[in-house]
C-alpha cells in the first residue's frame, strides 16, 4: 500500500538523522536550522500549512587527496515515494564532467526499488565513483593550463525577474554571488534585475543555484561575453555585488504593488556602460528625463 504523507516525512526525518551521525563534524552536513521542527510541527497538527521541502548539502572528501564533492539534495514531501533531487558538483570538476557525473548518478538511483530511502545510497555512490571524473578533470585541466593563461574570457548575465521581494531569496542571490566571486548587482521590487559577471563558469553556477529548485517567472534576458589576454578583472563594470534599491511608486502597504523607478535604474545602467540594456530588459528605449 503506498505511504502517506505523514509516513514519508517521518521516513525523511529517520534518514536525517542516519546522515547526521554519518557527518558529524562541522560543514560536512548543511541544513535549514527550522527544517526539521517545521516538519515535526506539521506532524504534530496535521492541520496546519505544508513545511517547506527538506534540501541540504553534504560536503563528502574523495580519494586520498581528500578532494572536496558535494551533494545537493532536494526532497519532495512524497519522497520516497518521488524520488529526489540530487546534485552533485566540485570546483575540481569541469562543466562536462559535472555534467556526465550527475548522469550517471541519476543512472544509478532510478534503478533501485521505488520507495526505498536513497540519500545515503547515493552519498556511498558519489564517494566510489567521482574518482575516475576527478581524474579525468585534472588531466584535461594540465592540457588546456597553458591556453588558459593566455586568453580569459568575462562573462556576464542580464536576468528579469516579475518581482523580488522576499528576504531569503535575496540573502540566497547574495551569499551565492559572493561565494562564485561574481560581481553587478540585484534590483529589489517589482520588477526584479540580476546582473552578474565574472568567469562563466560561476555565472552558470550562479544561475543554477538560484533558480533551484524552482524560482517561476525568471529568465535571463541577455548573455555579454569578452575575451582578453591576461586577467578579466579589469572588464568588470561592477567593482562588488550591490544591492540596488531606488524610489518605488505604489501602494507601501500591499506588499507586491511597488514598482521600482525604471527612471533612475536607466540612469543606473547608463553610469555603468549599460544603457542598451534597458531595451533588452523590458522591450523598450529608456529615455531620461531632462531634469
Amino acid at each position: 500500500m503506498a505511504a502517506t504523507l505523514k509516513e514519508c516525512l517521518e521516513l525523511q526525518l529517520l534518514e536525517i538523522e542516519m546522515l547526521l551521525s554519518m557527518f558529524p563534524k562541522r560543514g560536512e552536513f548543511s541544513l535549514d536550522a527550522d527544517a526539521v521542527p517545521s516538519i515535526r510541527r506539521y506532524l504534530s497538527n496535521a492541520d496546519g500549512a505544508l513545511p517547506p521541502q527538506l534540501e541540504y548539502r553534504i560536503a563528502l572528501d574523495v580519494g586520498e587527496a581528500k578532494v572536496k564533492v558535494e551533494l545537493q539534495v532536494l526532497l519532495p514531501h512524497m519522497y520516497p515515494q518521488v524520488a529526489p533531487q540530487l546534485f552533485a558538483r566540485s570546483d575540481a570538476l569541469h562543466r562536462q564532467q559535472q555534467l556526465q557525473l550527475n548522469t550517471r548518478l541519476a543512472s544509478h538511483i532510478s534503478s533501485l526499488d521505488s520507495g526505498d530511502l536513497c540519500v545515503c545510497e547515493a552519498v556511498q555512490w558519489v564517494k566510489d565513483n567521482s574518482l575516475p571524473f576527478l581524474e579525468n578533470s585534472k588531466a584535461s585541466s594540465e592540457c588546456a593550463a597553458e591556453a588558459a593563461r593566455v586568453k580569459e574570457t568575462l562573462h556576464r548575465m542580464w536576468i528579469y525577474s516579475h518581482h523580488i521581494y522576499r528576504q531569503e531569496l535575496r540573502k540566497k542571490i547574495f551569499d551565492c554571488a559572493k561565494k562564485l566571486n561574481l560581481t553587478g548587482f540585484c534590483l529589489t521590487g517589482k520588477p526584479g534585475v540580476i546582473c552578474v559577471e565574472g568567469l562563466r563558469e560561476n555565472c552558470e553556477e550562479f544561475w543554477r543555484v538560484i533558480r533551484y529548485p524552482n524560482w517561476k517567472h525568471i529568465s535571463c534576458k541577455h548573455v555579454e561575453n569578452i575575451e582578453k589576454e591576461g586577467s578579466i578583472e579589469n572588464l568588470r563594470l561592477f567593482h562588488t555585488f550591490e544591492d540596488l534599491q531606488f524610489q518605488a511608486h505604489g501602494d507601501y502597504g500591499l506588499r507586491n504593488d511597488y514598482h521600482m523607478d525604471l527612471g533612475q535604474f536607466l540612469e543606473f545602467l547608463k553610469q555603468h556602460q549599460s544603457g542598451h540594456i534597458f531595451q533588452i530588459l523590458f522591450g523598450i528605449e529608456g529615455k531620461l528625463s531632462d531634469n
